[in-house]
């Protein structure tokens, strides 16, 4: 039997002095590390809205969604295939706070991402990518 697939969003999101937003996973896959604010799609919602939905919901912060600039596959539970689309997102305002399925939520620089325990790859694919913190 293939793996159920399951649609999901994520944002890259910096502050005005370039720090990256990540928050702690409060779950399943690889809870407790650090990785994109990001989860399912609901029905009716495109993945960008999902992203800026997910944005808020995890960290406080309100976002205005840009480019997609990812879609990459990660295994989940009970051989659940999350499809996984990333934008990059620009803060519109809100209060930083841990919310939903995340315990934790900051701001980090470089030299601090190098230093967490973050989900797979993710400094990796940032790196690649252009997007890891300015500062």
């Amino acid at each position: 039997m293939e793996g159920r697939r399951v649609a999901a969003a994520g944002a890259v999101v910096h502050d005005a002095t370039g720090r990256l937003l990540l928050v702690r996973r409060g779950r399943e896959p690889q809870v407790g590390r650090w990785t994109l604010p990001g989860g399912r799609v609901e029905p009716g919602e495109s993945p960008a809205e999902a992203a800026a939905r997910e944005v808020t919901e995890e960290t406080g912060i309100v976002v205005t969604v840009g480019r997609e600039w990812l879609v990459l596959e990660r295994p989940g539970p009970d051989g659940v295939v999350f499809e996984i689309h990333d934008f990059t997102a620009d803060v519109l305002g809100g209060e930083l706070r841990p919310g939903d399925d995340a315990t934790d939520a900051g701001w980090f620089t470089a030299a601090e991402l190098a230093e967490l325990p973050l989900t797979t790859d993710l400094l990796g694919i940032l790196d690649r990518a252009g997007l890891l913190p300015r500062v």
